[in-house]
């Protein structure tokens, strides 16, 4: 009960632990007196997993002179950053910042995501940003995805022109009011469950489903955004085996390193419902190595204060075993079908004919009072809106070439007809 009334000073210190954590175990991976101890080894095989806040503290040796990155020519040359007015920080992450941006030719909005070729290739992540690209690329229209417009590069960083949401994340609004009311808690899940089924249909598992990538637009619907983490290519039946995701939201079969499949979704989908309703993600402790044994070995445990259907949906959806887990059959149709969303029609809700229970009332592009001051209140960097000049350009060279060809797009004709 404690723990559920501090919400706020606990969830700023789980994003301060995770990060000084992996900071820490950084530090002592690169000790090898101290990595023969038993415990800094047990310490150590406990570790969080990739995650993008985790791996922003990650400290890396500088890039050897075949690292340093020449994209040449974009290929879509008729895209450039001087095409856009840069006006404020909206996030930022392992890579580079998120900003908003007008267009200086049809004054649209864009949330511009501008990312540093150099710090990809640091840390090996080129195949997580071009997963991202390749699943924006994927998504039709779906009224709960994020929507890529176009993306283009110059030599030394990556552009994803991006639909610009300004309702705030739903990690802001669940800080704000601690939890939500169960029938807001069932409109939310539904649209992020039919975004995920979306992504499963073109056999994409999303993988890091949580509070802080869930975005809501200016009339209150769901966005589903951040695509890092996402894997491609999983069949129905299909496993994958990387070990990553958000330490507070892992399912029991990526802690114990099995291969698994697109349920670990139905997993973090309920955790996330599970927080909605109580505040706090299940199994959570501030002590990871515990939390992680809760996860593995703890019975679920739920209060009496919320519907038998919402127990019986979380009870199905946190099941420890992924082979019995809700949707380990028929996916998405196990979802939708479930009596805690009886009051939902489906279709009304992917026309988003379904009012939100909240609207975050912004009364415009410039209104930016969701997003936190720690971002808007830093400067425009100069170099954003600047391609790099020549001797930049001549400096750089062939490997990085390679590793993000193919990422510049530009939609068709067709896409806009």
């Amino acid at each position: 009960m404690q723990a559920e009334r501090c919400l706020h000073p606990c969830r700023a210190f789980m994003k301060q632990r995770r990060m000084g954590l992996n900071d820490f175990i950084q530090r002592l991976a690169t000790n090898s007196y101290a990595c023969k101890h038993p415990e800094v080894q047990s310490i150590l095989n406990l570790s969080p997993p990739q995650d993008a806040e985790l791996m922003n503290t990650n400290p890396s040796p500088p890039p050897s002179p075949s690292q340093q990155i020449n994209l040449g020519p974009s290929s879509n040359p008729s895209a450039k950053p001087s095409d856009f007015h840069f006006l404020k920080v909206i996030g930022k992450g392992s890579f580079g910042k998120v900003l908003l941006a007008r267009h200086r030719t049809d004054d649209q909005f864009y949330a511009v995501k501008v990312l540093q070729k150099k710090a990809i290739l640091k840390k090996k992540e080129e195949k997580h940003i071009m997963s991202e690209r390749n699943v924006l690329l994927k998504n039709v229209k779906h009224p709960f995805l994020v929507g890529l417009h176009y993306s283009f590069q110059t030599a030394d960083k990556l552009y994803f022109i991006l639909d610009y949401i300004n309702g705030g994340e739903l990690f802001y609004h669940l800080q704000r009011e601690r939890c939500f009311l169960e029938p807001r808690a069932r409109f939310y899940s539904a649209e992020i469950a039919s975004a995920l089924g979306y992504l499963h249909s073109l056999n994409i598992v999303y993988r890091d489903l949580k509070p802080e990538n869930i975005l809501l637009d200016s009339q209150g619907h769901i966005i589903l955004t951040d695509f890092g983490l996402c894997k491609e290519n999983i069949e129905p039946n299909g496993t994958t085996s990387t070990f990553c995701g958000t330490p507070e939201y892992l399912a029991p079969e990526v802690l114990h390193k099995q291969p698994y499949d697109r349920t670990v979704d139905w997993w973090c989908l309920g955790a996330v419902l599970y927080e909605m309703l109580y505040g706090l993600p299940p199994f959570y402790s501030r002590n990871t190595a515990e939390m992680y044994d809760n996860i593995l070995n703890k019975p679920l445990q739920l209060k009496p204060n919320i519907s038998n259907a919402a127990r019986h949906l979380l009870e199905g959806l946190l099941q420890k075993d992924r082979t019995k887990r809700l949707g380990c059959t028929e996916d998405f149709i196990e979802i939708k079908n479930h009596v805690f969303f009886s009051p939902i029609n489906w279709d009304e809700l992917n026309a988003k004919k379904i009012t939100p229970p909240f609207n975050p009332n912004v009364t415009g592009p410039n209104d930016l009072r969701h997003f936190d001051p720690e971002f808007t209140d830093e400067p425009v960097p100069s170099s954003i809106g600047c391609s790099p000049d020549s001797a930049l350009a001549t400096a750089s060279i062939k490997e990085a070439a390679e590793a993000f060809v193919g990422f510049s797009y530009a939609p068709s004709m067709d896409s806009y007809l």
